[in-house]
């Protein structure tokens, strides 16, 4: 009866071991095995210069209508690494670096909605050359809005990945988790003298502070690898791969560009729900999970209301009600391609 109990014993210990091993290879090394996904599809990086400035994207093969893949804030064309191969079957893919992100430009006078969506047009007309179903991600979803409410030549699609609508504007961006996370951390990071972010935003992001009685040893694994490792993005291996995702975006992020989104001068020219009534393609909505907690901070883009108002703004749209957090193409990829699929159908 011992020796059972023992043998028992060493099996869970074994299994757990196993099962952290997987955990820690899976967080380690899933950006590496991703992106070898995507360049055995076909995908090549490359640079243009628009108005004067530089965008980095990557194209894949041309196995159908143009797609334009637009980031969020704080990440790059990358973060789209694990639906590329899969949607490079049924698109022609292009996926930039906004500026401030990524391997484009740093042109702070460029960071407003209206600006970077003019270059982002001109990036259709000369790069893409046709129109191009848009899909844009959080702050990449409003320059989505921006295209076709804007620039109609250039769209002939829309998919807006749970787009931060209505809640960018002050002064209701105010009670908003973006605000008083990364947006108010660039800011104060731009005034502080201070000249690396990754370490600033951990030491001083009020994300850090979900994390309870985790957050100490957090701080201090983030500081010891990047004094370590400078030149690299962060990985922390007890951390999930969605975790590790946002230390290598910010490596090359320009806080800059948060700091837009402080002060109110991302939406400068840009009036959410007017462009929302004037687009005139196909378009999909996708809403992800959303909460306020105790001090009434919206943690999501949006809630319910603004959602529904969007909608109702749309003359063409298929709204998507998804269980899923922010990153809906990150955590739940094969929905994603999914829905990007069926859109196909319904393209004029």
């Amino acid at each position: 009866m011992m020796r059972t109990a023992v043998w028992i014993l060493a099996g869970v210990v074994v299994l757990a071991a196993l099962g952290l091993g997987a955990f820690v290879f899976h967080t380690m090394t899933y950006f590496k095995r991703n992106m070898t996904a995507v360049w055995r599809a076909g995908f090549v990086e490359k640079q243009v210069i628009i108005a004067g400035s530089e965008i980095n994207y990557a194209e894949g093969p041309d196995n159908g209508p143009p797609l334009l893949l637009i980031h969020g804030q704080a990440v790059d064309w990358q973060n789209y690494a694990r639906v590329l191969p899969d949607l490079a079957e049924q698109y022609h893919v292009f996926a930039v670096d906004c500026y401030g992100h990524g391997r484009s430009a740093r042109v702070p006078e460029k960071y407003t909605n209206a600006a970077l969506g003019r270059d982002l047009a001109q990036f259709i007309r000369e790069v893409i050359g046709e129109t191009a179903v848009v899909s844009g991600h959080s702050s990449g979803g409003l320059l989505a809005v921006w295209l076709a409410a804007n620039a109609p030549d250039t769209v002939r699609g829309v998919i807006l990945e749970d787009p931060p609508l209505f809640t960018t504007t002050l002064p209701r961006a105010e009670k908003t988790w973006n605000y008083v996370d990364l947006a108010s951390t660039a800011h104060n990071f731009v005034n502080s003298g201070e000249t690396d972010f990754v370490s600033y935003q951990v030491r001083h992001g009020k994300f850090y502070t979900l994390f309870n009685e985790l957050q100490p040893r957090l701080t201090q694994t983030v500081l010891t690898y990047r004094a370590k490792y400078p030149q690299e993005p962060v990985k922390v291996f007890y951390m999930p791969p969605v975790m590790n995702e946002l230390w290598r975006g910010l490596h090359t992020y320009d806080p800059r560009f948060g700091a837009s989104f402080y002060d109110g001068s991302w939406n400068d020219g840009f009036d959410h729900a007017d462009a929302l009534s004037r687009i005139r393609v196909p378009a999909v909505l996708i809403h992800t999970n959303w909460r306020y907690d105790e001090a009434g901070i919206l943690m999501a883009a949006m809630d319910d209301k603004d959602a529904e108002l969007a909608r109702s703004l749309i003359p063409d749209v298929v709204f998507v009600k998804v269980d899923s957090g922010h990153g809906f193409h990150f955590e739940k990829p094969g929905d994603f391609v999914h829905i990007l699929g069926d859109f196909l159908e319904r393209l004029p």
